[in-house]
C-alpha cells in the first residue's frame, strides 16, 4: 500500500519511504496495518487492543498503544495537533487520513504466441524441423541423387529396348499382359521425371526441395512398382537375390527424400522469403 512517499508492504512488515526501508518494531507497524485497511474510518481503541494483544495478556493498554501511535508518528513525520496521515478521535480511536493506493498485481501481457515450425514428416525445406538429418556436403548428396535418377533411368531403358523378352515373362496368357503394360506406361512416365530431377540436381536448382516434395507421393508410387521389377528375372537371378534387390528398391524413395532434405533444407524460394520478412 502507498500514500504520500511511503510504502507498506504488510506481508513483509515492511515501510519504505522513497524506496528506503524505515527502522519501525512491531507494535506501531501493527497500528499502522490496521488503519492502513480501513483508511477514512475509525478504528477503535478496542479493536486495537484485541489486535495487537491477546486477551489473557496483562498490560498498560492505554499507555502501551499510546506509545505505539507517536513512534509511528515520529517515523512518518506526523503530529496530533496537525494531522496528515493519523487523525486522533478522542475516546474513540483513530482514522488514517490520507489517500491510501492500493497496489493492485500488475496483468503480464499475454505471452506472443509464436509459430513453431511443426515435425511435418513431409517437410523438405524447413533445416530447423529436421535437426537430426546429418549434414553432409551438398556436392556428395546432390550426386547420390543424381546416381539414383540414373539407375531408374537406365532401368527403364533397358525394359523398353528388351520389349519382346519382358512381354514373354509379362504372363500374356492370364488374358491382360497387365504387368507388360503397367512397365511401358511407367516407363514412359519416368523417363521425363528422372530427366526433369536430373537437370534440376546438374543446375542446382533452389527450388527442386519444393518441386520434389510436391510430386513426392508419385515417385513414391512409380518407384514401388518397379521394385518388384528384379522378379521378372527370377529364372536367372534366383528369389534370394530378387527378393533382397527388391527390399533395397522399396526403400529408395525414401533415400531420395532424405537427400532432398540434406541439399535443400533451408533453400528457400525469394516469394518465400518475401512472405517470412513480412
Amino acid at each position: 500500500m502507498r500514500f504520500g512517499v511511503f510504502e507498506a508492504d504488510l506481508n513483509a512488515r515492511e515501510l519504505r519511504r522513497s524506496g528506503r526501508r524505515l527502522r519501525l518494531q512491531d507494535q506501531p507497524f501493527f497500528v499502522l496495518a490496521a488503519l492502513l485497511e480501513q483508511p477514512g474510518t475509525v478504528v477503535t481503541r478496542e479493536e486495537l487492543r484485541q489486535r495487537l494483544w491477546p486477551v489473557d495478556t496483562f498490560v498498560d493498554f492505554d499507555h502501551s498503544l499510546n506509545t505505539a501511535v507517536n513512534k509511528l508518528r515520529e517515523v512518518l513525520g506526523d503530529s496530533a495537533a496537525n494531522p496528515r496521515f493519523i487523525e486522533t478521535l478522542a475516546r474513540r480511536g483513530y482514522r488514517f487520513v490520507a489517500e491510501v493506493h492500493k497496489d493492485v498485481p500488475r496483468e503480464e501481457p499475454p505471452a506472443k504466441v509464436v509459430p513453431q515450425p511443426t515435425s511435418d514428416p513431409w517437410s523438405l525445406v524447413e533445416s530447423d524441423a529436421e535437426p537430426d538429418l546429418p549434414k553432409p556436403h551438398r556436392g556428395l548428396t546432390r550426386a547420390l541423387f543424381a546416381l539414383i535418377q540414373t539407375m531408374y533411368l537406365v532401368f527403364y531403358m533397358v525394359a523398353l529396348f528388351h520389349g519382346e523378352d519382358l512381354y514373354r515373362v509379362a504372363w500374356p496368357r492370364a488374358g491382360l499382359p497387365i504387368v507388360f503394360i503397367t512397365a511401358l506406361v511407367t516407363a514412359a512416365m519416368g523417363i521425363p521425371l528422372r530427366l526433369y530431377l536430373l537437370s534440376g540436381t546438374a543446375f542446382d536448382y533452389s527450388r527442386l526441395g519444393d518441386k520434389f516434395k510436391s510430386i513426392f507421393h508419385g515417385v513414391l508410387i512409380l518407384d514401388q512398382l518397379w521394385a518388384i521389377a528384379p522378379f521378372l528375372l527370377l529364372d536367372r537371378i534366383g528369389f534370394g537375390p530378387a527378393l533382397g534387390s527388391t527390399a533395397a528398391l522399396l526403400y529408395v524413395p525414401f533415400a531420395e527424400r532424405t537427400l532432398i532434405r540434406m541439399a535443400y533444407a533451408g533453400r528457400t524460394n525469394p516469394v518465400q522469403q518475401d512472405r517470412v520478412a513480412l
